[in-house]
């Protein structure tokens, strides 16, 4: 993610900063022009952005900000309402219970983060009331459906997000129990979307053919093969072929999962990128771990090999800095020559260079 500073007084500010510390003006997040405004009150309630992207256009914070939920803002010319990424919610926790207002708040963080990559790719956005399909969040601590049990997980757009997943405590339980190596917030975030872009850009694009050869057969029995994935554990080899061995249980979460890395690792490089990082350690006398971030990840002519080589590199300092501290890897994961693949298809399909099957013309 890119670096912001204040339209104001030039201060450095983050991606969920409401306030500048410098200035004390308020700050919000403009989405279709990627950067942060100064914010001054105007006598109709609303707010006019000041310094340098000043431009008279009168502004509103999203209807989530009153929670302390949303930085975003909309348009002032209407009467407010939700921004472009709130405006998928479905369902929020009770927010009459204090604890389910915090977890909530960092279930928006991650939300949001995840809307900040779909929109600097240009990703289609289309919401439920748009299409019976469209994407859809539900953030639910209780699921009468399932016995009280709230099962995170994707069917036809609409993404479900146990609200548990904010509690660290809980989610690292969680974690340890499944012998997960990684488990976010913002990981769940872009492994479930993975799958509503498969619907939209693979199976509704016309690519099933392009996409099954690259991950496979995806009309197996989907429930089946789960079955088998928690029987009888990953297969042997996955580690060869896979990103993680929840990607090998069917092509579908082998897709999903790719997806969600390919969101990791583009993120991640575009703010390696904002903090000027360079690589070289000077024990690397073959340039195998040295980079120097200087490409826009996020534009089509960056290639696959880029941000691969980059990201071997990267992500090998971050795990490095991490040991020092005594925590865990951030990136507990090999990229090998067949997840690079993979990856690369990935990369092609945000950018729309995969072609459609020749069924689908």
């Amino acid at each position: 993610m890119k670096l912001f500073s204040c339209p104001s007084c030039d201060q450095v500010v983050f991606f969920e900063n409401v306030l500048c510390e410098r200035c004390n003006h308020a700050l919000g997040y403009e989405p279709e022009t990627n950067a942060m405004l100064a914010l001054e009150p105007a006598d109709d309630g609303g707010w006019i952005s000041v310094g340098r992207h000043a431009d008279g256009r009168p502004w509103r914070y999203c209807e989530n900000y009153t929670h302390g939920a949303c930085n975003w803002l909309v348009p002032g010319e209407g009467e407010g309402g939700f921004c472009l990424a709130c405006r998928h919610n479905l369902v929020v926790p009770n927010l009459g219970e204090a604890s389910n207002v915090a977890l909530w708040q960092k279930m928006e963080i991650a939300k949001r983060r995840l809307f900040y990559t779909l929109l600097r790719l240009k990703l289609p956005l289309v919401t439920r009331e748009e299409d019976p399909e469209g994407l859809g969040f539900e953030f639910l601590s209780h699921d009468p459906e399932n016995g009280g049990h709230v099962m995170t997980g994707h069917d036809n757009g609409l993404i479900t997000i146990a609200l548990a997943e904010a509690d660290d405590a809980e989610r690292e339980r969680r974690r340890t129990a499944m012998g997960e190596p990684y488990r976010t917030l913002l990981g769940h975030f872009r492994h479930e979307i993975g799958h509503w872009y498969w619907d939209r850009l693979v199976r509704d694009g016309g690519r099933l053919s392009a996409c099954r050869a690259v991950f496979g057969d995806d009309s197996q029995d989907y429930g089946e093969a789960l079955k088998r994935h928690y029987a009888n554990g990953p297969k042997p080899d996955w580690q060869l072929h896979f990103v993680s061995s929840y990607a090998a249980a069917h092509p579908w979460e082998g897709f999903a999962e790719t997806w969600a890395h390919y969101f990791h690792i583009t993120d991640t490089l575009d703010t390696g990128r904002a903090w000027g990082f360079v690589v070289n350690p000077r024990e690397d006398r073959d340039d195998l771990l040295t980079a120097m971030i200087n490409f826009d990840v996020y534009s089509p002519n960056t290639t696959m090999a880029n941000i691969a080589e980059s990201w071997l590199a990267l992500s090998a300092a971050l795990n490095a800095l991490n040991r020092s501290m005594g925590a865990p890897d951030p990136y507990p994961f090999v990229l090998t020559e067949p997840v690079i693949h993979k990856l690369g298809f990935i990369h092609d399909l945000v950018h729309g260079r995969v072609p459609q099957d020749e069924s689908a013309g």
